[in-house]
Order: structure tokens, then sequence, then C-alpha cells
């Protein structure tokens, strides 16, 4: 995600220098399987425009990775700015 963010920002002409991906999984039974993964996306202060928090919001969204996963497998994902 954070790869398919840093080319949407470098194309609009802003950065995501900073920018820190924390990953858990959530393991399952019935069969034994990871069942979620919490993404949590933090950016660095920046004072991002509404636009620009879109183009990473619409990046996060439509991130190849994450739509070619299994879809019983639970996404959550949570984008954070600093202030």
């Amino acid at each position: 995600m954070i790869t398919i963010i840093g080319i949407a920002t470098r194309t609009h002409g802003f950065d995501i220098n900073g920018a820190v991906a924390k990953v858990t999984k959530v393991m399952i039974n019935d069969p034994r399987r990871v069942g979620e993964i919490i993404i949590d996306l933090q950016f660095p202060h920046n004072n991002y425009s509404e636009k620009e928090r879109k183009i990473i919001e619409h990046a996060v969204a439509n991130c190849p990775v994450a739509k070619s996963l299994h879809p019983d497998l639970k996404q959550t994902v949570t984008i954070s700015y600093k202030q």
C-alpha cells in the first residue's frame, strides 16, 4: 500500500516521506488461518490538503495487492495524519 500511495503522490507532486505502516494479523480457527489483517497507516505532519488526502485514500482503496487477497480475509485499514 505504501508503494502504491508513493507512486500516486509522486505523480501529483507531493511526498509521504516518514510514513509508517503497522500491520497486525489476527488468527482464526477451523481451519487455522489468518482471518484479518489490520493496517494502520500513519502519515507525518505535512499539512496535507483535502485533495492530497483524497489521493492517498483513493490509492489505499485501489491497492492491487489488497484486491488480490482472498475475499474471506477481513482487511481493516486506518489512516492517520499527525498534527
